[in-house]
């Protein structure tokens, strides 16, 4: 299984770690990925690593759509791409919710999942450079012909020599959009996928094959799993930890009626600590609501504990049949124990 180390964010200041990336890349991590959120972009900090590092990839977990047109991403990654050397960059690439992309980017929400469907096509149109780009998509239409337009659009083809085996992945955790990522996409960056909860997203992930009549399967789609790792002799402290940072989430990151990560607490057998987090965190029992998540719920995402627990808990993640699992946390301890646990160290991460 190959390694991945996520970047901190959602900080008031930018921070790009870029020491422990080196020393992530030394013990043969394959790739580092950067998030954004509402202040700060995800690719800015990727050019930064392209000019320290030399061989890990460089991936948005995720770019969220809305932020850019769909041709303003390609450009911006295929640029990246080209500074670092060729080969090293990942587009990752999500939805986010409507209280966000209208809200904070002005945009409408209308429909996301066909949105998502035109973003990677027309990004995959840039890449190949095959022709002027022309898309006549249900959400987006190049050239724009909608409200405003002066009618003299016309298609274009980049001047850049884009790479054009760029991978995408999609950050995906709804049925309908899981089911689109196994039909178009490189790679899935899953939401709560893991090895108590791979039945629930195994059958999307069929149908989403099924799609393509035969012509894609596991072996084409490259997984991109997730987990917390702290390496501490206190599991219920380390466990409560994270419960901030998760009831944040279920509680109060989208609408009352329309929270994807309170449907996926639901979804991963927790339908009445989600309801009851939710209801306290939009009380304004923030406190309370934290306490609510349940150890459970914290523990089945996360590997946490003495090195001895990490180890035995890590096999279930060995046989989820990914291809990657990102290290999520700062503890330079669980870096280096799960450089041992996957056996990557001296740049193998086979």
């Amino acid at each position: 299984m190959k390694l991945g180390i996520a970047m901190p964010w959602a900080n008031p200041q930018v921070r790009v770690p870029v020491e422990r990336v080196l020393r992530a890349e030394a013990l043969g991590y394959d790739t580092v990925w950067s998030a954004e959120i509402y202040g700060q972009d995800a690719i800015t900090p990727l050019a930064y690593l392209a000019a320290h590092t030399r061989r890990i990839r460089l991936g948005t977990a995720v770019i969220q759509a809305a932020a850019r047109t769909p041709a303003a991403t390609a450009m911006a990654m295929a640029t990246v791409d080209q500074l670092a050397g060729g080969g090293r960059v990942i587009i990752g690439i999500g939805l986010s919710g409507p209280q966000i992309v209208e809200g904070w980017y002005g945009q409408p929400w209308g429909s996301p999942n066909a949105r998502l469907r035109d973003y990677v096509s027309i990004i995959k149109k840039v890449l190949a450079r095959e022709e002027p780009v022309v898309h006549e998509g249900q959400e987006i239409r190049i050239p724009y012909q909608g409200p405003g337009a002066s009618g003299l659009g016309k298609p274009l083809k980049s001047v850049l020599h884009p790479n054009p085996n760029i991978p995408i992945y999609l950050g995906t955790g709804a049925p309908a959009n899981v089911k689109l990522t196994a039909e178009i996409a490189d790679g899935w960056l899953p939401m709560g996928y893991n090895p108590e909860t791979q039945h629930t997203y195994r059958p999307w992930l069929d149908e989403g094959f099924a799609r393509t009549g035969g012509e894609r399967g596991y072996a084409d789609l490259s997984i991109q799993a997730g987990c917390q790792v702290i390496v501490t002799d206190d599991v219920k402290a380390g466990l409560a930890s994270l419960k901030p940072f998760l009831g944040f989430y279920v509680g109060g990151m989208g609408a009352k009626g329309q929270n994807y990560h309170k449907d996926m607490m639901a979804r991963r057998g927790f339908p009445e600590a989600a309801e009851r987090v939710q209801e306290l965190f939009l009380s304004g029992r923030r406190a309370e609501a934290f306490e609510a998540v349940p150890d459970e719920y914290v523990d089945q995402g996360a590997l946490i504990g003495p090195r001895a627990r990490i180890a035995e808990r890590f096999r279930a993640w060995q046989d989820l049949g990914v291809a990657g699992l990102t290290i999520h946390g700062e503890q330079d301890e669980a870096l280096e124990l799960m450089a041992d646990l996957a056996g990557t160290r001296g740049g193998d991460a086979g």
